[in-house]
């Protein structure tokens, strides 16, 4: 009989046979970080993640083997790094649901792939893992950015007159396209016969008469729509002229903010617009691009600050790492070496070490009380 074990603690999940002592390494938990771990498939998805990334950069050959040299001795650090930057933003209730749900919208939106199914294919042949991996990925991202920014960034600071001195010196690159942002409610019919497309028509005029009213249009989006825009509410990243199918673009691009289109009858369902905002080309004033240029001032300090914020959070956590494994962003003096379970061995006492320790005891259950010639003595003792 073949019976599959996880093996709870030790350096990998392994499956034994009962009529056998053969071990089977499915994977490799290499490092352990408050509860979570990392695996060695986790560092080679890591590898080809940034062999991916240089490629699209151009390089290649030789000095694409010497970037990936110099930089993948760096990939456990920022597995760790990413790790407690998570587990941080857990603890300042950091929520990032509106983000990662916006960026899929634009995803989706680029890849003109309207099915919800064929969407997540697409992005499992792309990414070379599930929908729900690599939407966490993108999660743990927007988290850690998010702590870098609440914990780091913005107790950092410009002088408003550098920010001045920096905008008057690079107006040029504040120079804006023209561009729109919307927001939108997909009431899907996909799967449905003659009557539920009529019943989805119906809901969507019943949603655009609400909204026409005066009702939130996110709060509707949460609550009504099918697209996975609905947890950011709705929200669309912004479009440049162009950009939109000309159909869509026609009926949003030239009405004012807060204008609500009639449903639109797509291949998937009935779609409800919104006009967010309405970015017109030209100079942008300092105060419009001011977070930018404080970003761009504090680069050269932020990663020193973050490596810092980060060495002080190693310090705090509970961190092994086995042996054949470095991390580059390590604490000094945090013992970090891995502890493995079955090497633990139990304490052994000698039996008139037991029996010492056991009179000892008893002898302290007398204890004579303050101010008296009395003796307590326990019933347990007597």
């Amino acid at each position: 009989m073949f019976v599959p074990l996880l093996v709870l603690g030790s350096s990998c999940v392994c499956a034994l046979s009962v009529a056998a002592a053969d071990t089977a390494v499915v994977e490799e938990i290499v490092a352990k970080c408050n509860g979570d771990i990392i695996t060695r498939g986790d560092l080679d998805r890591s590898r080809r993640e940034l062999i991916e990334t240089l490629r699209q950069n151009g390089v290649v050959g030789d000095e694409l083997e010497k970037q990936l040299a110099d930089r993948e001795k760096n990939l456990l650090r920022d597995r760790i790094d990413q790790l407690i930057l998570a587990q941080k933003a857990k603890d300042l209730n950091i929520n990032v649901d509106g983000e990662v749900s916006k960026q899929l919208s634009a995803i989706q939106s680029d890849s003109k792939i309207p099915d919800p199914e064929k969407f997540q294919e697409y992005i499992k042949v792309q990414s070379g893992m599930s929908f729900e991996d690599f939407k966490q990925e993108m999660k743990t991202r927007f988290l850690t950015q998010r702590v870098i920014r609440e914990e780091v960034s913005e107790h950092m600071s410009v002088k408003h007159e550098d920010l001045e001195k920096y905008y008057n010196e690079h107006k040029a690159e504040f120079v804006r396209e023209e561009q729109i942002t919307l927001q939108e409610i997909l009431i899907s019919t996909e799967g449905k016969d003659a009557a539920g497309v009529a019943a989805a028509e119906k809901k969507a005029k019943d949603l655009v008469a609400r909204a026409r009213k005066g009702e939130r249009f996110a709060e509707m989006a949460r609550d009504n729509s099918d697209s996975v825009s609905a947890k950011g509410m709705g929200e669309l990243p912004p479009y440049k002229k162009g950009v939109l199918s000309k159909n869509l673009e026609d009926l949003v691009w030239n009405q004012p903010k807060g204008y609500i289109t009639d449903p639109i009858q797509s291949s998937n369902g009935f779609l409800i617009l919104r006009v967010e905002d309405h970015q017109k080309a030209g100079q942008a004033e300092l105060s419009e691009v001011e977070n930018r240029i404080n970003e761009i001032l504090l680069a050269p300090r932020l990663d020193a600050a973050v490596r810092d914020y980060l060495t002080k959070l190693r310090k705090d956590a509970f961190l092994e790492i086995k042996a054949d494994y470095i991390d580059t962003g390590a604490a000094g003096g945090k013992d970090t070496a891995w502890v493995d379970p079955a090497q633990l061995k139990p304490e052994t006492v000698k039996k008139e070490e037991v029996v010492s320790t056991t009179r000892h005891k008893r002898l302290l259950w007398s204890i004579p009380v303050p101010g008296t010639q009395t003796t307590a003595v326990s019933s347990s003792a007597q």
